[in-house]
């Protein structure tokens, strides 16, 4: 019951923060400020608030207060600053404190953490498509945010996996591991930015686009804990280099391509979560935070033929790796036992 508020709740959030910027606070000669500022506060300040929670616990309140911030930031008649701070750190603060959550009452498995994130694309699209929407999903939200305070039961015990009272040696160089997961998600953002769907062009095509990464980030989950992080991989990141790269300009291989990558979502975050049980909301904070700066480098690189081509697959290779080298060896584990 948790898991499925929190998910709708993603959906809500992430749907109110963008008809916000593409309702009440669009336009003007400082548009571009605005959106980068609301960027930086909701994503690049995610480990901050991850350090923080860590240490002050009370996710279930954070997560309602933040609903709340983003609900009052897009409602009330506020000053443009006020505003932004509001939907940009209560979208920090709501995705750390309920994916913290999420985490904490997972069992160790992958599929909550692909649950969770997924509904995010939507929220993303829904309020940038149909900004006039957003006084209805501000109410939806604020309703929401209240009402999770009143949901009966605890997060499941911690038993194994990501989130254990004590950490698991499960991975030869966490640390390392931890680095390596970061900074592959910030390089798929870069790929991810660096690609251009000429399909693309209304808002039907935009929607049909959004399912398919939507549902790769839900059976991102449980392909993991199906098959294990490493064959997920390898089932997953070959099909979306080769289909990104070569056939972006052809709809389905496209969509098809979309759907493989954003199935080592919920796997990379599970493994980083993994690398870091005794912080598992600085490990949520990280991945987040490298998003948006691989995504401007993304968007200021300008390729085209062969070496878009090798960027991509470099993205896609690096992100593999990362995925292979967190992933402990079965050798290792019987040398640490």
């Amino acid at each position: 019951m948790l898991l499925l508020l929190h998910a709708a709740a993603h959906l809500l959030v992430d749907a109110v923060c963008a008809a916000a910027l593409f309702g009440p606070l669009k336009g003007g000669a400082d548009a571009a400020w605005r959106f980068m500022l609301y960027n930086t506060l909701a994503f690049s300040t995610q480990c901050l608030v991850g350090l923080a929670a860590d240490r002050i616990g009370k996710h279930r309140i954070s997560a309602a207060a933040a609903m709340l911030c983003v609900a009052a930031g897009f409602a009330l008649p506020l000053p443009v600053l006020l505003r932004l701070l509001l939907i940009g750190l209560g979208n920090s603060v709501f995705h750390v404190a309920a994916g913290t959550e999420t985490i904490e009452g997972s069992g160790g498995k992958a599929a909550p953490l692909g649950v969770f994130v997924a509904p995010g694309a939507i929220g993303v699209t829904v309020g940038s498509l149909f900004p006039a929407a957003g006084p209805f999903l501000a109410g939806a939200l604020a309703v929401l945010g209240a009402a999770s305070l009143f949901v009966k039961g605890r997060p499941e015990p911690r038993t194994e996996g990501p989130g254990r009272a004590e950490p698991e040696k499960t991975v030869r160089r966490p640390l390392l591991a931890a680095v390596l997961l970061t900074a592959a998600v910030g390089v798929r953002a870069v790929g991810g930015a660096a690609v251009s769907f000429p399909w693309q062009t209304g808002p039907a095509l935009i929607l049909v686009t959004t399912g398919f990464v939507f549902a790769g980030k839900t059976a991102g989950g449980f392909l993991c804990d199906r098959l294990g992080p490493s064959r997920s991989a390898w089932a997953s990141v070959p099909a979306a280099a080769l289909l990104i790269s070569f056939c972006g300009a052809w709809m389905l291989p496209a969509l098809l391509g979309q759907f493989a990558l954003n199935l080592t979502m919920p796997i990379t975050l599970w493994l980083l979560c993994r690398a870091l049980p005794e912080s598992p909301a600085f490990a949520f904070g990280l991945a987040a935070s490298a998003l948006w700066p691989g995504t401007l480098a993304g968007k200021y690189i300008q390729l085209t033929g062969p070496a878009r081509w090798a960027l991509l697959l470099a993205c896609f290779l690096f992100g593999l790796f990362a995925i292979l080298y967190a992933v402990p060896k079965r050798r290792e584990l019987r040398q640490e036992r």
